[in-house]
């Protein structure tokens, strides 16, 4: 029988609960994110060298380290939000996160500091990483949890939408930015400041959290009763049923989180490949951010009324056939408008297949593992994916030449999100893809 047939009545959470849960989200996503976007400028002040290349492949480098400390992040905090409550644990990722970006923003340059410099940035990036691993996990499972069964979709779609929203920021920070301050500014103290708005905000996610209900409830799903022959089997006992959509899960975060750092690469894309003046660069995520913001939540109420996987189909497809045309024409037509409107369009796209991937794996497990399992599966797709997508992209047009490496090194990874999901089974608890009975992951 399926999970959802199984729970006890849905218990409502009230809409302010959960966008404060959005909003949470959004603002430890935007501390993260700000690191990729001043890429250029952190690689200058931290890792200065003669050859720009070289300080740009070490800022990069950097950005990834954050990624290592994602997985062990995911575990500990994520495991905490099944034991203790989702709230509790968001609340830790929270904190670690500011005291990630505040030394961040506050640490020296090389020029001032020498070797301590990037050994600093290193330090923060593993803290903001270990923050952010615990992060997607519980307040996933608090969105799933606190959607209606019939609006999983629409409400777990919200973890894409928050971070889609936290990159807009982030872009017109900079946008704001490389338009007011010279570009020795920028490069002098200017990108600090996008960091320090970070940390300013931090108190405001915090009060909105401590505000929050919990929705781990033993009296909502009895999975949540203690059972000592499972806990003296061990966790493969517990995750073993869930293994195979686990699995699927893992490759399609996977294959989506590359998808989602080659836009993030595209202000780095922009400066450095395109040759475009900062402040396009900076409007290039600005574009793609409000286009993925559109689609997030279309995405997830599509699933909800079509199907996880057949949203995840089309979505990919989608983005299959269009991401090579659309770099081809960005680098034969390198206007501000051309770039614009071909990279919104890609970015909506691929936004349209990405949430339901997420609120499949989230809704096809049971609370006493949900929270864990699902941070620890992101982070380990995040961590491998999102720490090297940037490095490699930069490090494949270097060493070939070929502006067109992003395109093809997508492509490639889509194609392998295509397989996985073609293959995968339906979880939405109102019906599968084919209207046949749903399958079993009890």
């Amino acid at each position: 029988m399926n999970q959802a047939s199984t729970a006890a009545p849905h218990r409502a959470i009230p809409a302010s609960y959960v966008v404060a849960v959005f909003v949470g989200n959004g603002l430890e996503f935007y501390d993260f994110l700000s690191y990729a976007l001043f890429a250029v400028y952190i690689g200058r002040a931290f890792f200065p060298s003669s050859d720009g290349a070289l300080s740009l492949l070490l800022s990069l480098a950097t950005f990834g380290i954050g990624f290592v400390t994602r997985p062990i992040g995911g575990i500990v905090l994520g495991t905490l939000g099944d034991r203790i409550g989702r709230k509790p644990a968001m609340l830790i990722s929270f904190v670690l996160m500011g005291v990630g970006m505040l030394g961040l923003a506050l640490t020296p340059s090389y020029a001032r500091i020498g070797i301590a410099a990037p050994i600093l940035a290193l330090v923060f990036r593993l803290i903001q990483g270990f923050a952010l691993g615990g992060e997607v996990g519980p307040t996933t499972a608090y969105m799933v949890e606190a959607a209606p069964p019939h609006r999983r979709g629409l409400y777990g779609s919200m973890q894409y939408l928050t971070q889609d929203a936290a990159n807009l920021l982030a872009a017109l920070v900079g946008v704001t930015l490389s338009s007011t301050l010279s570009p020795q500014h920028l490069q002098d103290w200017g990108w600090r400041i996008a960091f320090l708005l970070g940390v300013i905000i931090v108190p405001f996610g915090m009060f909105l959290r401590d505000r929050l209900p919990e929705t781990l409830h033993a009296a909502d799903d009895a999975a949540l009763a203690p059972d000592a022959t499972l806990g003296a089997l061990g966790p493969s006992a517990r995750i073993g049923p869930y293994l195979p959509i686990i699995a699927f899960g893992l490759v399609l975060l996977s294959c989506g989180t590359i998808g989602s750092y080659v836009l993030e690469y595209l202000t780095t894309y922009a400066l450095n490949t395109l040759h475009l003046p900062p402040g396009i660069a900076f409007g290039v995520v600005v574009v793609t951010s409000i286009c993925a913001i559109i689609v997030d939540p279309l995405g997830g109420a599509l699933s909800d009324r079509y199907g996880r996987r057949r949203i995840i189909i089309i979505g990919y497809t989608l983005t299959l056939v269009s991401v090579f045309p659309v770099f081809w024409i960005v680098n034969r037509y390198p206007s501000a408008w051309i770039v614009y409107s071909m990279m919104g369009l890609i970015a909506a796209l691929f936004a349209l297949g990405t949430p339901p991937v997420i609120v499949a794996l989230t809704e096809a497990l049971p609370k006493k593992i949900r929270a864990g399992v699902v941070a620890t599966t992101y982070a380990f797709a995040i961590s491998v994916f999102g720490g090297s997508t940037q490095f490699v992209i930069s490090w494949l047009i270097s060493r070939t030449g070929n502006p067109l490496a992003p395109a093809w090194y997508w492509m490639g990874a889509t194609l392998l999100g295509l397989a996985a999901a073609s293959l995968m089974p339906e979880t939405a608890p109102e019906r599968s893809v084919a209207g046949a009975p749903l399958p079993s992951f009890d």
